[in-house]
């Protein structure tokens, strides 16, 4: 946690666990696979949150979707808050300390799954008669960018709990009303 992945040496790791290298290397093969076993899981979780919401959101008949994205939306960041506060420790590795792993793409994974279903929402509606315009997809990029970076600023800034439940409400009411802007619709 003091040094990040990169910066951490394996050596004083083991020391400071009060094991040899060798007990060490019975456990993981190298410190990556000990980095991953102390994130991984809560990284898939994060996206399986995401990835169900998504699917439960998809499966609305098109004329649903724009009066539910809301609720949906903000469901799935409550639920996501919930269960970072709840693995906290691992979360702040995962966000400020997994420079050098496959880990450090967390959030941009996030925004790409985002960018993908911002793109099918925008084919679904015009496929439906809704008028929607075309967004192009840097500034798509650019978007949900921001909105998961801004919501993982809570780890990166240690921010209590229900601070952060507030900060990110108004974060995400930022974001609907850009969104509705943009699109010209009403969430």
């Amino acid at each position: 946690m003091d040094k990040g992945f990169n910066c951490a040496s394996l050596r004083k790791i083991v020391r400071n666990a009060g094991l040899t290298t060798g007990a060490f290397y019975k456990y993981y093969p190298n410190k990556e696979a000990l980095f991953a076993d102390l994130v991984e899981e809560h990284a898939d979780y994060i996206y399986s949150i995401y990835d169900n919401v998504l699917k439960n959101f998809e499966a609305l008949p098109a004329s649903e979707q724009p009066e539910n994205m809301k609720d949906t939306s903000q469901g799935a960041i409550s639920e996501m808050l919930a269960y970072i506060y709840a693995h906290y420790d691992n979360f702040k590795l995962l966000i400020c300390k997994s420079e050098g792993t496959p880990f450090a793409c967390f959030i941009h994974n996030l925004v790409e799954k985002e960018v993908a279903a911002t793109d099918r929402f925008i084919v679904l509606m015009k496929e439906n008669g809704i008028d929607v315009p075309d967004i192009d997809p840097e500034l798509n990029h650019m978007l949900a960018s921001g909105m998961f970076s801004g919501i993982f600023e809570i780890v990166v800034h240690d921010m209590e709990e229900t601070e952060a439940i507030k900060k990110v409400k108004k974060l995400k009411d930022f974001y609907t009303a850009g969104w509705e802007n943009l699109m010209g619709i009403k969430f």
